[in-house]
């Protein structure tokens, strides 16, 4: 078992107080995005060597002796690396609307773009790395979101109660366009018309956007529709014009309450809007955005990577296991997050661990037991564990008297 220090990327809609306050340690001053626990080249953890003093980085450390870090099975499904990231997210301002390529399209992506020789770094790439990125965030706090497309029979409703705001004759062309878009019986073609004519509009999307926000903002009933049309003002204050303003109409706008979580699998179009949680996801930087962004967005990339069909809001739901573990398996291989409640009058917790764990603490004290050590950690501390280190205890610290609350991540195998 290895402590790590973690890289905080502070990006600009980062929130200035939300990470530090939940591992109780200073605030940076500066906006504070997310903390990335894992081997991620581009920013990885660093482990604390006990056996000489020195520190690792934690993707170097693994490349050392894949074996014996991630296990057999582990290497042989996903190679020599550890195939999960694991972030504390913070979000004070909304994301980039994005979507994640399958795999193969970021194997084929990915070789694409090298032949073409296209800087690794270049700001137009679309292919970091050739991996896929499914996803789940599980919410620390009240946590805002956009996650998939909604029926079209739904988003026209929502269409035309605004453009009942209008007097006749003055609805907006686009509104107009969009309703017909989503008529027929073909729910994604009318959904894939909808989001194309947004995303590829240009100056004339950006004009008649500004009219429906002015009639929204001037008096126009914002009921039965208040989280839906309220996130079209606010995505305006943030981007005025974009064509993401609209685009969340098309989507799912959902509220997770503390302990929730959802699951986004390749192709489905999402942002962040605001809140705190843990993100797990396949090691990877794969996005491919589609607007509330002055970042690059490559419509034709876009368009073929985004599943265009409906769907219900892919929550995922706590399992209980007989050894008393609560664990968040979404239907991907790379990850499943264990969340830990100690009480101070409760037992050990079994880590449930398949190959490579990382562990992180949000609140109170714990010790990691193995037959091989132990590794005790405070509120904010975070360990890396190998495979071969397997079984772990995580126990409340002799003499706390406070609940103490960790998180764990290891492999969906």
């Amino acid at each position: 078992m290895y402590e790590i220090e973690n890289v905080l990327r502070d990006y600009a809609w980062g929130s200035t107080t939300a990470i530090a306050s939940l591992l109780g340690r200073p605030e940076s001053g500066r906006p504070e995005a997310e903390l990335w626990i894992g081997a991620h080249p581009d920013s990885p953890s660093v482990a604390h060597l006990p056996e000489d003093g020195t520190r690792s980085p934690l993707d170097a450390l693994v490349s050392s002796d894949p074996e014996h870090f991630l296990g057999a099975e582990s290497v042989s499904a996903f190679g020599p690396r550890l195939p999960f990231l694991a972030k504390i997210l913070a979000a004070a301002q909304p994301l980039s609307l994005q979507v994640h390529p399958s795999l193969e399209q970021a194997r084929a992506g990915f070789a694409r773009e090298n032949e073409a020789g296209i800087d690794p770094h270049a700001p137009d790439r679309n292919y970091k790395d050739d991996n896929h990125k499914p996803e789940m965030i599980f919410a620390l706090t009240p946590f805002e979101a956009l996650c998939g497309f909604r029926p079209a029979t739904e988003t026209r409703k929502i269409l035309q109660h605004i453009a009942d705001a209008f007097p006749d004759g003055q609805t907006p062309e686009l509104l107009r366009a969009l309703l017909e878009d989503l008529a027929g019986p073909d729910e994604g073609g009318g959904l894939r018309r909808a989001f194309e004519r947004l995303i590829a509009g240009g100056q004339a999307v950006a004009e008649e956007t500004a009219l429906v926000v002015a009639a929204l903002v001037s008096g126009a009933a914002l009921e039965p529709y208040q989280a839906e049309l309220g996130t079209v003002i606010s995505l305006n204050e943030k981007y005025p014009g974009d064509p993401g303003v609209l685009i969340s109409l098309l989507l799912n706008r959902i509220s997770l309450k503390p302990g929730e979580a959802v699951y986004l699998p390749a192709g489905n179009v999402h942002a962040y809007l605001h809140g705190l949680g843990v993100e797990v996801m396949a090691s990877s930087d794969n996005v491919l955005r589609g607007g509330l962004t002055p970042k690059h967005v490559d419509v034709p990339e876009l368009l073929r990577t985004i599943d265009f069909h409906p769907v219900a809001v892919p929550m995922l739901r706590a399992e209980k296991t007989v050894m008393d573990q609560e664990l968040f398996r979404p239907p991907f291989r790379e990850f499943q997050l264990q969340r830990i409640e100690l009480e101070p009058d409760a037992g050990p917790v079994p880590l449930a661990q398949t190959g490579p764990a990382v562990v992180i603490v949000v609140a109170g004290d714990v010790y990691l037991d193995s037959p091989k050590g132990d590794l005790a950690l405070s509120r904010g501390g975070s360990a890396f564990i190998a495979a071969a280190e397997a079984p772990i205890n995580v126990h409340r610290a002799a003499g706390s008297t406070e609940p103490a609350l960790a998180f764990a991540v290891t492999t969906g195998l």
